[in-house]
């Protein structure tokens, strides 16, 4: 009996002693359990700025740094806006206006709303060149662009609709601009935001993802190629029976290659070659398929041009992995009228190749600073055209020396022109052209431009390695 009794005891004594430890596990997985939540707030500026904090306007490193300022005159359907003064195109603090609105903070919930709406006003006709959320200057990992946004002098209303809520759980890009005067013929403007936020609405509807531009798009290429999906954007049906066109960072979406043995593609779309063969890639946009798809047909390895052996100290480099390029302006600038060239650059286990597509004529500027190439005798520049030459192949290059008042068609350019043949190209071969720099002033040159001529039907080649050396 007094056995039996001990084991009853230990039992009874057992049992409280897990009690004791469930309970305190319980206490402590409830500490544990609680989430952290960040603030839901979606208004950004209503008459004044809304949980902000203090250190919210960061501008971009080349623009106006103080082109932002409050109006407290003009408002809309109120005394209060932001102010944003777009410089003129020769204000020597910046030649446009661009900047991001960083909550300085928690980050905010925005899994609530479906869009970002405004309300703006310029003094004159003006169409703004980018704006939109999700830059942050801490990867922009879900930035999301309109593009060419017309503005008049009268207040009206934009509507930028978020692509996928669900993934902004803690953001802190609110908002975000960039404008110029390419529109006003290089004068200056004036434009002002207000009721600037977040907001649930029910006229923002049919979504339609795409990549690619919506296009299935073919294109060659080789292993040890990195590509990038291009075209990455999204159309809204908004309640004025308007689309809304947005481009997308590629963190909203979900890439597949249907052969990752030819190539593979990562979370930003990034495309890797590995192997000769086709692959197709795809993507979807939360349960949404993308329109468009890029298919790749590797033809196995690629021949990079010769790698120059000139001293560094003999060469100004436009582009080369080589040697360190000169500042650039661009590579393939937007002309108008009349350019059809788009871009299609890739690298090839690190090495960057310029691709020309769709190709008429096409620029290189450097312009900020023009270069001196006065010490320089010759220019060199690596060509390759895949597939087949054309019959009726005629090429052109054209270096302009901007003068002395350093402005393009500013009254005293110079230019050169080199002339390539038919006879002096092989398909899918690099050939290297180097030819005498004969300007008669070139310190100040500020173009080299390609272009085809005499009715030349060329509309691909790659481009690498351009320099002037002595």
């Amino acid at each position: 009996m007094n056995f039996k009794k001990h084991i009853f005891y230990l039992s009874i004594l057992t049992c409280f002693i897990f009690l004791m430890f469930t309970s305190s596990c319980e206490r402590d997985l409830s500490d544990d359990a609680t989430l952290a939540t960040f603030p839901k707030t979606g208004e950004i500026y209503t008459d004044s700025f809304v949980s902000m904090g203090s250190d919210f306007y960061l501008p971009f490193a080349d623009s106006k740094p103080d082109a932002f300022s409050i109006d407290n005159e003009e408002g809309y359907q109120s005394n209060s806006s932001i102010r944003i003064d777009v410089p003129n195109a020769v204000d020597p603090n910046g030649n446009y206006a661009g900047a991001i609105f960083r909550v300085d903070g928690a980050p905010r919930d925005l899994t609530g709303f479906n869009a970002l709406t405004f309300w703006v006003k310029a003094s004159r006709g003006v169409s703004i060149d980018a704006i939109g959320f999700g830059q942050d200057f801490l990867g922009d990992k879900y930035q999301v662009t309109a593009n060419n946004v017309n503005v008049d002098t009268n207040w009206s209303q934009v509507t930028i609709p978020i692509p996928d809520a669900s993934k902004l759980i803690e953001e802190r890009g609110a908002f975000w601009y960039a404008m110029g005067t390419q529109g006003t013929g290089g004068s200056a403007y004036i434009v002002w935001f207000d009721e600037i936020k977040f907001v649930n609405l029910a006229t923002v509807a049919q979504p339609r993802p795409a990549i690619s531009n919506g296009n299935d798009i073919v294109t060659n290429s080789f292993t040890g190629v990195n590509l990038l999906v291009s075209g990455l954007i999204e159309t809204f049906s908004l309640g004025s029976g308007a689309d809304q066109v947005v481009t997308v960072a590629p963190n909203y979406y979900n890439f597949t290659s249907s052969d990752e043995s030819v190539a593979t593609v990562d979370d930003l779309g990034n495309i890797t070659v590995n192997a000769a063969g086709t692959t197709t890639i795809t993507a979807t946009l939360g349960s949404l398929n993308a329109a468009g798809s890029l298919t790749i047909n590797s033809q196995g390895a690629f021949q990079l041009p010769p790698a120059p052996t000139l001293d560094a100290s003999r060469v100004i480099s436009i582009f080369s992995d080589v040697y360190t390029n000169v500042p650039v302006d661009y590579y393939n600038g937007f002309w108008l009228p009349g350019s059809s060239t788009g871009s299609a650059d890739f690298s090839v286990n690190g090495d960057n190749i310029l691709n020309y597509t769709d190709f008429n004529y096409v620029g290189t500027q450097t312009g900020n600073p023009l270069t001196d190439a006065s010490n320089m005798t010759m220019i060199h520049f690596d060509m390759y055209v895949p597939g087949v030459i054309p019959p009726n192949f005629d090429f052109l290059i054209s270096i302009e020396d901007w003068g002395a008042n350093g402005i393009d068609n500013g009254g005293d350019d110079t230019r050169q022109q080199i002339f390539v043949r038919r006879n002096q190209v092989v398909a899918d071969t690099w050939i290297s052209i180097d030819a005498p720099l004969t300007l008669v002033n070139k310190n100040n040159i500020g173009l080299i431009i390609y272009e085809n001529i005499n009715g030349s039907s060329l509309r691909n080649f790659y481009l690498d390695n351009v320099y002037y050396y002595n």
